[in-house]
């Protein structure tokens, strides 16, 4: 099994899905994002939440390249949209700790 880091660095979309989701960063909101998801409370860590969200976003991606009616571009947009900003707040809170755990 890719650890979280692995999985985000080999995940390849089209373009154009990409571009769109990054419009979406912007606004996004875990509470709400995440709620359309997943029914946990609270919300989970930003790498819980991710090892859930890569799921989701491969339905949506197995739904998308065998083209079929199931495919929602909206939806697979907003699921990569979580993935990006979980993935931010991942990489932010682990430099935060290396920062602290950093003797000056």
């Amino acid at each position: 099994m890719k650890d979280i880091y692995s999985r985000i660095n080999a995940l390849r979309r089209p373009n154009l899905l990409v571009r769109a989701a990054r419009f979406g960063l912007d606004d996004y909101n875990r509470t709400t994002h995440l709620a359309r998801y997943m029914s946990v409370e609270p919300v989970p860590s930003p790498a819980a939440a991710l090892i859930q969200l890569f799921d989701f976003e491969k339905e949506m991606n197995d739904a998308r390249c065998a083209k079929t009616g199931l495919y929602l571009a909206a939806r697979h947009i907003d699921i990569l949209v979580a993935i990006m900003a979980e993935a931010q707040l991942m990489r932010a809170s682990s430099q935060l700790r290396l920062v602290e755990c950093d003797p000056i």
